[in-house]
Parts: structure tokens; sequence; C-alpha cells
């Protein structure tokens, strides 16, 4: 059995996500927008169910549907912060939260990543990082600031469709500064004094996070 048909057979097992919400992800894998697999989905949704964060950090909201799947996951309790730069996408994230009712508990907000984590204030018991995969590195030190003690951090795509397994000359050239960056942050992950690892090969890879306590 492949990865794929595992993840289908397992989703058919234990999905259960809201009829509007899957409405949500077919419109965006209909149009070619890139959303959370099937895998990060039923992960975030089991971290949300058993950790309880009452604040939730999104760093790539895309269309909203992860996010949603989050404020779903914490019985739509969760007050959600979620930052989109892809100017196309933000009207949509907007309508879809207004369409599921959850406008007043998803606050996005519109640029870049770098510049707007630099005037959040933390704590966030959860942060889940799903954005330019090139920048993972460069937001990592104002997440760690943003992130309670205790508190979780899920990467998404970490594997970058197996380049990051793969040797730098066997990866296109155009790719290889994405490839460095996101090697840089796994390494950082893995050997931060501040935090506890676990990588996932899940779907398209996941890390997991957690920041010990002093």
């Amino acid at each position: 059995m492949t990865k794929d048909s595992a993840a289908i057979y397992f989703e058919g097992i234990y999905e259960d996500i809201p009829e509007e919400l899957l409405d949500i992800r077919d419109e965006a894998r209909a149009s070619d927008v890139p959303i959370i697999r099937s895998s990060a989905g039923a992960l975030l949704r089991f971290f949300i169910r058993t950790r309880k964060p009452d604040r939730i950090l999104e760093i790539g909201s895309g269309t909203g549907y992860s996010a949603l799947t989050m404020w779903e996951a914490s019985g739509r309790s969760a007050q959600i912060t979620t930052i989109e730069k892809y100017e196309k996408r933000i009207p949509k994230a907007r309508e879809n939260f207004e369409k599921y009712g959850a406008a007043e508990s998803i606050e996005l907000l519109e640029g870049d990543a770098s510049d707007i984590l630099k005037k959040l204030d933390g704590p966030y018991p959860f942060i889940f990082m799903d954005a330019a995969k090139g920048q993972y590195l460069n937001f990592l030190p104002d997440i760690m600031r943003l992130l309670s003690p205790g508190g979780m951090l899920v990467s998404d795509n970490i594997l970058q469709d197996g380049d990051a397994l793969r040797s730098r000359y066997a990866v296109r050239r155009r790719d290889r500064t994405i490839h460095a960056r996101m090697r840089e942050y796994l390494y950082e992950l893995a050997h931060n004094e501040e935090l506890e690892t676990l990588f996932l090969e899940d779907g398209d890879g996941i890390s997991v996070s957690i920041k010990k306590e002093r």
C-alpha cells in the first residue's frame, strides 16, 4: 500500500469534517489553491482537540481552510490570528470566514509575515506554520518569542515534495536556496535547546515542536 492510498483509506475512517468546511476544501482543490493535505488536517484536529489552545497563530492563510479546521476543532472557541501575503487569496479567505460564521474569532492580517510577526504580542500556545518555505528560518526568532512555554509549533511541508531529502546538486538550481534554508530550519529545530522536536513523514512532512518550560 502506498502512502497516498493509506492516507485515503484512513481519511475515510476518521474524517468528521462538517459539510460546509468540506465545500471550502473542495473548492480550493478545484481551483488548484494549495491547502493542507488530509493527514495534516487530521493532525491539526487531533492536536487542537487534545491541547485545547485558547489562542492560535497561523502563518499562511491561503483561502482560510486550515484556520477554519483549527477553529472547528477547538469547539469554535479559540481566537485565531492568521497572516496572508498573497493578495488574490485574501478576499476569498475573508469570504469563507464570514460564510462559516468565524469572522469575529479569526483575525486575518494582510502583509508580509516578517513584518507582522515583529508587531505581535504573545503568548500563543499553538502556532501553525504553512507559508513560504524559504522563510521558515527567518520567522523562527519571532515564533520563539511568541510561543508560550509548553506551547506547540507545527510546521507543514518540510520535505518540499522530497527535495529536502536530496543532495543540493540533485535539486534544480533555482530551488537550491530554498532547499538550503529548509535544511537549516530543520537542523535548528532539532538542535534548538529550547525545543523538543519530532519529524513526521505524513503528507509532505510535518515537524512538531514543543517549547520547553523553564
